[in-house]
């Protein structure tokens, strides 16, 4: 099983889209500035998932959320938690 995960910058208040086989991990490991690619924004918080049987699917998905399409999907499906926050 693979997630497709989108993180939010509490500091610039950007998304970051990955995937991985180990969300909980994934996401630790973003938050303990291990990775170079959310390193210098935190803290993230996960606020958005979804998981997939193959990771073809998950890969084809990541990228669509990466898109422009997909950055207007995650703000249309996250419009309540923009609008609270």
């Amino acid at each position: 099983m693979y997630f497709v995960y989108v993180l939010l910058s509490k500091k610039d208040g950007l998304f970051y889209t990955g995937f991985t086989n180990n969300l909980i991990r994934r996401v630790l490991e973003h938050n303990q500035g291990l990775q170079v690619s959310t390193k210098y924004r935190l803290p993230v918080e996960l606020v958005y998932y979804e998981w997939c049987l193959d990771k073809s699917d998950a890969i084809d998905r990541e990228k669509y959320l990466k898109s422009g399409a997909g950055k207007r999907y995650i703000r249309n499906r996250l419009k309540h938690h923009f609008t609270r926050n």
